[in-house]
């Protein structure tokens, strides 16, 4: 591990964006869960996976005991309380694929600042703070989309998903190496997330993809 930096010894944040990208994580996979016509329970199981998925995987993979949801059954709650307030008004929305969109971006700019903030506080370098920011914002929302059948919004060609998360994440240490304080990389880490996310929705903003070419005969 390398030594903490400055600014992210103060990161009591950390929680607070926890708690925050579970409730919307938590509201987007009761929305594709109405979309799916399942039952409150059925409501209440995609949202926790969609709420602490990301979550779960980053404090496995960087070893923390117990893991954030075990720790503090709130997180549990809060995706659950989400999920039966979505069961009683979902039908309320005139399009719920495009509040999913946009909830989900929303969601993203949340959790990535939350893996970073979580990242740097154990005192991992930059590429491990990359990767649990990329981590806590993406793998939510792919179990999500995976279990219920749904085309992956993290894999969906001609939109910008992953880059989002990662250039978020980078953002938050270009940030931190300038000595800016914790709140306000963050904020950059979101900020940057979010405008990317929703740029690619509403200007088509995407990076090339790969084209098929023949094989060479020679």
């Amino acid at each position: 591990m390398s030594a903490l930096p400055a600014w992210a010894a103060d990161l009591p944040i950390g929680a607070g964006l926890d708690y925050a990208a579970v409730l919307v994580f938590a509201l987007t996979g009761a929305l594709v869960a109405s979309r799916q016509q399942l039952d409150i329970v059925g409501f209440i199981f995609i949202a926790a996976l969609t709420a602490v998925g990301g979550g779960t995987l980053r404090d496995l993979l960087l070893g923390r005991d117990p893991v954030f949801w075990v720790g503090d059954p709130t997180y549990v709650l809060i995706a659950a309380g989400a999920a039966v307030a979505v069961f009683f008004t979902a039908h309320l929305l005139e399009s719920r694929y495009r509040a999913l969109l946009w909830l989900d971006a929303c969601a993203l700019a949340v959790a990535v600042p939350a893996g970073v903030a979580v990242t740097m506080r154990l005192g991992h370098g930059p590429s491990i703070v990359l990767i649990m920011g990329v981590v806590t914002g993406t793998f939510g929302g792919l179990m999500r989309d995976v279990v219920c059948n749904e085309v992956p919004l993290v894999l969906k060609q001609g939109e910008l998903y992953l880059t989002c998360a990662f250039a978020g994440a980078a953002s938050a240490l270009i940030a931190s190496g300038a000595g800016l304080d914790s709140f306000t990389a963050l904020l950059i880490c979101g900020g940057v997330t979010f405008t990317l996310r929703a740029g690619s929705l509403c200007f088509g903003w995407r990076l090339p993809v790969y084209k098929a070419r023949p094989p060479r005969n020679f």
